[in-house]
This record gives C-alpha cells, sequence and structure tokens, in this order.
C-alpha cells in the first residue's frame, strides 16, 4: 500500500434572453441599484440585496422545476437534465437510518463527523486506491457543496485567484463569487477531451498568479477525466508554482473503461472533495467529505462548528450502511446500468441528430455539441422539453461563453427511461409532438 448532420428541425436562433433558463430573480433589487432608506413617516425600507447574492441560478434545478411542474399536470416527463440517479440509496444505508431513528441517535455530533464514518471512509481509501489516510485527516461535509466552501474558506483570503475548467460545474464559479474570490477561466475543448493540463494551468499563472486550482476528474459535465499521467503532471505543475490543488473526486466509482486515479496518491498536499450523492445514490441525503491535509482537520473543524454544528445525524450513519460490504453489489449493479446506458445513447443519439459527442470515461453525461441544429441550447432545452417530454440541460449552465451550442445529457434513470427517451427525440425529428 501507498501512503498516502444532421439538423433537427432547424429554427431561426432566438438568443438565450428568449429562454427562460438562466434569468436571475427578478424579486428584489441589488443594494447597488437603489438606496434601501424609507420616506416619510412611517414609510417601509424598500427591500434590498447584497451584490453578493447577484449570482446565476443552477439551471439544471430551474429546469428540473419545470420538468416537475409538468409531470405534476399529469405528463410523464424523461429526466435527463440532472445527475440525480433514479435509484434509492442501497437497503443497508436505508436500514442503519432506521435504526439510528430507532435507537434515537439524532442529536449533534463532532463538528468533523462521526469516528465509524471517518474509520469507514478512510478504509474506502485502502480498499480502492490503496492508499492508507488516516481518519483524523477525513472531514464529513454536508453535501459536497459546503466541502467546497469550507475549503475555499480555509485556504483562500477574498481577492484569490482560482483556476476553473470551462466547461465545468456552474457551482464553483458561484460559490467562488460569493466568497469574494475570483474566477479564473481554464477553457478546455473536445480536442482536449475537455480537461485542462499543466501548460494551461502555467500559462494562466504566468498572466497573473493562482492561488488554486480546482478539477472535476471525471468531469461534469462531459464524463472525460485525466488518465493518471495527466493528473500526475497537473499535480506536478501546481506544486512547482506554489498553487494550492482541490481535487473533486464526486464521480468516483462510475468509471466504466478504467479506474479513475486519486490526486492522494500523488501529494499529501491535496485537498480532495467527494460525496455520497452519485455512486452511492445518495443525493437527498446531503452528506460528502473531504480530505485534508495532515494537520488542517483544525481549521475545518473550527468552520463546520460555526456553519453547520455537524452534518445530519440520520444522514452519517445512512452513509456509513452504504459503506458497508452488503452495500457493494447494489451499488455494482447501478454501474453496469449507467456503463449499458453510455454505450446505448452513443449509438443512438447520432441516429436522432444528437452527432457531436465526446464519449464519455465516467459519471453518468454526455456533452453534445448542438450548434448546427439552428438555435441555442437554452431555447432547444425548452423545445425537448415542451415538445418531446425529454429534459435536457442547456450548456449555459457549464460555460457563460461557449454553452449556448452545447447541451448534456444525464443518463442516471433506468436503462426504460434511456430507450424511451431516443424515441420521443425521433418522433420530434420527424415533427410529431409528444403528446402527455
Amino acid at each position: 500500500m501507498t501512503k498516502a448532420n444532421n439538423k433537427l428541425r432547424p429554427r431561426a436562433s432566438t438568443g438565450a434572453s428568449a429562454s427562460r433558463y438562466g434569468a436571475k430573480s427578478s424579486a428584489g433589487k441589488s443594494a447597488s441599484a437603489h438606496s434601501s432608506a424609507g420616506r416619510g413617516a412611517g414609510a417601509r425600507a424598500r427591500r434590498t440585496f447584497a451584490r453578493r447574492s447577484e449570482i446565476d441560478p443552477f439551471i439544471v434545478m430551474d429546469v428540473m422545476r419545470r420538468a416537475g411542474e409538468r409531470e405534476a399536470a399529469g405528463e410523464k416527463v424523461i429526466h435527463m437534465e440532472v445527475g440525480q440517479p433514479s435509484t434509492p440509496a442501497p437497503r443497508a444505508a436505508r436500514e442503519a437510518a432506521k435504526r439510528a431513528i430507532d435507537e434515537a441517535l439524532l442529536g449533534y455530533t463532532d463538528a468533523l463527523g462521526i469516528r465509524p464514518l471517518r474509520e469507514a471512509i478512510a478504509a474506502l481509501y485502502v480498499g480502492r486506491y490503496g492508499l492508507e489516510i488516516s481518519p483524523e485527516r477525513i472531514v464529513v461535509t454536508t453535501g459536497s457543496s459546503l466541502g467546497f466552501v469550507l475549503a475555499f474558506l480555509a485556504y483562500f483570503d477574498p481577492g484569490a485567484r482560482i483556476g476553473l475548467p470551462a466547461p465545468g460545474y456552474p457551482c464553483y464559479r458561484h460559490i467562488v463569487r460569493l466568497l469574494g474570490l475570483e474566477a479564473v477561466t481554464l477553457e478546455t475543448s473536445a480536442a482536449s477531451r475537455w480537461m485542462p493540463d499543466g501548460a494551461m494551468i502555467a500559462r494562466a499563472h504566468a498572466e497573473a498568479p493562482l492561488d488554486g486550482v480546482l478539477i472535476a476528474s471525471p468531469a461534469n459535465p462531459t464524463g472525460t477525466m485525466f488518465t493518471p499521467e495527466a493528473l500526475a503532471d497537473v499535480v506536478r505543475t501546481t506544486e512547482a508554482l506554489g498553487i494550492r490543488f482541490l481535487s473533486d473526486e464526486i464521480y468516483h466509482g462510475l468509471t466504466y473503461d478504467q479506474e479513475a486515479a486519486t490526486a492522494l496518491a500523488l501529494s499529501d498536499d491535496a485537498i480532495v472533495i467527494n460525496s455520497f450523492s452519485k455512486y452511492y445514490s445518495m443525493t437527498g441525503w446531503r452528506v460528502g467529505w473531504l480530505v485534508v491535509p495532515e494537520g488542517d482537520e483544525r481549521t475545518f473543524e473550527r468552520l463546520q462548528q460555526n456553519l453547520a454544528i455537524s452534518v445530519p445525524t440520520v444522514s452519517q450513519y445512512a452513509a456509513l450502511g452504504a459503506l458497508s460490504d452488503e452495500a457493494r453489489d447494489e451499488l455494482e449493479a447501478h454501474r453496469a446500468t449507467y456503463r449499458a446506458n453510455r454505450d446505448y445513447l452513443l449509438a443512438a443519439l447520432p441516429e436522432v441528430g444528437f452527432e457531436r459527442l465526446v464519449p464519455a470515461d465516467g459519471a453518468f453525461y454526455l456533452y453534445a455539441d448542438v450548434s448546427a441544429m439552428g438555435e441555442d441550447s437554452a431555447a432547444l432545452s425548452e423545445r425537448l422539453l415542451e415538445e418531446a417530454g425529454v429534459a435536457v440541460t442547456p450548456g449555459l449552465d457549464f460555460d457563460a461563453h461557449r454553452g449556448a451550442r452545447y447541451v448534456r445529457f444525464s443518463y442516471a434513470r433506468s436503462h426504460e427511461d434511456m430507450r424511451e427517451a431516443i424515441a420521443r427525440l425521433a418522433a420530434w425529428r420527424k415533427g410529431r409532438r409528444h403528446t402527455p
């Protein structure tokens, strides 16, 4: 063990502004837009919001809400928009949650997480990667989302520059902005299989010094990932330049041709973010973890104590159940379904006009170039939902500058749903609107 071109019914481009996706809320204006002072006796102060609240929405959640509205009206929607497994948490996790409730194990826990869970996560690194990681380095978090917040707060002061790949998970840049940091775009392409490399990071750093870099492998929205050699190149580059490296490994376990490499095998200084949401089918339980450098855990403990006190207790016990041997076969069966879905869609999507795809190595996403279809991705996504009953995510969620050319398909649902989606897209392409 190591220590640790065929166009789809083309229509003139309507422009992103015509879409309901991606617009900021108009419920209130920012503090910079008007004064909050009331006028006259008894006048009420006008509602204001801080500038930091003026972030873009997480568009996929808007799409999911609209799809839910259609389902509430009686329509069956095929969900290919959200990276959420259709399967429940494994039985062992649900049974562990029931036991925790029955035994009234529902109070606050240690801010870093219950000890058995931290030990089980450390054991995961032995079994999956052959790495001995001390449980002391494990920080249990409220999903990976709070893990990102904690890591940014722990290591970066306001104004710090953080390199983020584009396309990439949108909440990275939103959280960065909320915390007063500066997002620096590392623009990737299909030619590089959507992954940055050490040379790209070095060029960005030469233009203006970077303080940190955050990269996911496998990546969202593309499903591509680092080879072990490419990851080593990035780790060597960031260490040589004094840039802190954060590795988002939330999709580890969901790879199909080779296992993903962890940054922890290459550097004791890397910060790893992971979660029970994807491989373990536990999105709604909101539990994830960080692996932090030895000696840094007290800083994270203080942050967690003040921001969350602790992670929901029942979710921690459910996560402990998900790591049991009993859950493994069930979870591997889910992975086999995702593999079948990926292989099917790579063959079937080009037949219904989505020809420009980069094969995915992991996660459960395909990123499709739809620039030849005559309209931007936001408008196309609306039409697919309204006319075909298929929900997809416009690429604007992942890439503010080029995303109008792309849509993301998620294949995290059942294989039957994937086949139904293709049937609907084929009919839609021929001009037949889906009838609920």
